[in-house]
């Protein structure tokens, strides 16, 4: 029999709290099961608060000392009052009632809220104090480490397009050589794309309900049947805790605007994988250098390697969080009648999602820290590939008239290695005016970049200015 090991980061199954538990650390306090806890507190005493506020008869409005000790319950929420609620929790096994059962126990202590414990989680199914707990768990994660991980990748991309925008090199369209371009341009394009994903994550409103066991008040009309709940659950939901309303569900909010930021997130997230490919592909054609790092093994056969594993360990986490968010997506908004739990223990892995994403992110933003740019090897490629040069040649024969433009150059060049001199012999016996003629012998593939260096700039002046987070 397999002896029981004590818990710790080399025992962990999941590397997010093994071998990667130190760069996720800003992600716990939100997305871990103490950040649930601590949310659905937080839902329970604003709840609570609002309806001491309401007017009702039969519960007066808290002392200021009591709206001060309710306020601290929030506040001072530590692990040691997560792990009383987790020892309840065991006697009742149900997570939200041992909370109701922990800030009972609080309110005893207090002597103008010991008579009010029946107010407690008063008219709400578990699902009020969830799905409010869980948004205002992915606003925060997405406010406070999701969004400032992709604002620093934008602005390092936005900055490295403008650093390199005249750069020149050549592009490459399936694989193989093509029309030349500037590495500037192309790392400002990947900015451009990033900045406008992180908008749409940044944009994502999450929606709360708190409408009782299947939406409709029934319990909170069976009590107060002359309170507007509808205005009351509004205001709860929108001025005490920030987030929008969802007037219309069952027993559980449906989830749909959780499917939209973690689609969002994995669009996002396909796009790094796109970069990280290319950056991946620029180190191999040496167009990227690596920093080597002192003290470290590239290879344990082959000293000399400097292997991009930054982005290669990026390209492998996004994958992961692409996956479970997928998944997420597709089930969470799928509940049988009113009400199933299959998306309980879905919910409980927000954190891994967020944590691969995360943890990607920081792989990036490590390996553009490392790299420079190979100019030996992009100049030795764009001196080499004169025959990117035939599709300036045949546009301008186009324009002047020539019969078959295309086909002539296609002749001259495809699968054929073209120097210089073979080009420029084949262009003085165009018939074509003189200065257009010495325009195209002017042409070099290093100077053939069209507008490469001006998109560049415009590319990073669009991505730069990071929008904010909607609450």
């Amino acid at each position: 029999m397999t002896r029981k090991m004590q818990a710790s980061s080399l025992t962990a199954l999941s590397p997010l709290d093994g071998r990667y538990a130190g760069k996720l650390d800003a992600l716990r306090p939100w997305l871990s099961e103490f950040g649930l806890m601590r949310c659905r507190v937080r839902v329970e005493v604003e709840w609570f608060i609002a309806l001491a506020s309401s007017g009702l008869a039969e519960l007066a409005p808290p002392a200021p000392a009591a709206t001060l000790f309710l306020s601290r319950l929030v506040a001072d929420f530590s692990v040691a009052d997560a792990e009383a609620i987790k020892a309840i929790e065991q006697r009742t096994n149900h997570d939200v009632k041992a909370v109701e059962y922990w800030l009972a126990e609080r309110f005893a202590a207090e002597p103008t809220l010991a008579g009010a414990t029946g107010f407690i989680h008063f008219a709400c199914t578990s699902e009020d104090i969830n799905n409010t707990s869980h948004a205002l768990m992915l606003d925060a994660a997405r406010r406070e480490v999701l969004l400032p991980a992709l604002d620093s990748l934008v602005g390092r991309l936005a900055a490295l397009a403008k650093e390199h925008a005249a750069q020149p090199m050549l592009a490459r369209t399936h694989g193989q050589t093509a029309t030349p371009t500037t590495l500037g341009k192309e790392i400002g394009n990947v900015a451009v794309r990033l900045a406008r994903a992180r908008a749409a994550i940044g944009a994502v409103a999450l929606r709360a309900k708190m409408n009782g066991a299947v939406g409709n008040y029934n319990a909170h009309l069976a009590a107060y049947p002359d309170l507007d709940w509808q205005a009351f659950a509004r205001r709860v939901v929108e001025e005490r805790l920030g987030l929008s309303f969802n007037a219309h569900t069952t027993q559980i909010e449906p989830h749909d605007a959780m499917a939209e930021l973690f689609d969002a997130i994995k669009r996002c997230n396909t796009i790094l994988i796109d970069w990280a490919r290319d950056a991946w592909g620029y180190i191999s054609l040496g167009y990227f250098t690596q920093k080597a790092i002192a003290g470290e093994i590239g290879s344990s056969t082959m000293p000399h390697k400097v292997n991009p594993i930054d982005f290669e360990n990026a390209e492998g986490n996004l994958g992961l969080a692409n996956a479970l968010l997928a998944h997420m997506s597709e089930k969470l908004p799928i509940s049988r009648f009113q009400r199933d739990l299959t998306d309980s223990t879905v919910l409980r892995n927000l954190g891994v999602a967020f944590g691969h994403t995360v943890l990607a992110c920081d792989s990036l933003a490590r390996g553009m820290a490392k790299i420079g740019v190979g100019t030996a090897a992009i100049d030795a490629d764009l001196d080499a590939a004169w025959e990117v040069l035939a599709e300036p040649v045949q546009t301008v024969m186009r324009r002047h008239g020539i019969a078959e433009p295309y086909e002539q150059l296609k002749a001259l060049t495809r699968g054929k290695a073209i120097t210089k001199d073979v080009l420029h012999d084949f262009i003085r016996g165009l018939a074509v005016p003189a200065a257009e003629r010495d325009r195209l012998l002017a042409l070099t593939p290093r100077r053939y970049v069209g507008l490469a260096a001006t998109l560049a700039q415009s590319a990073a002046d669009a991505a730069a200015p990071a929008p904010k987070a909607r609450r």
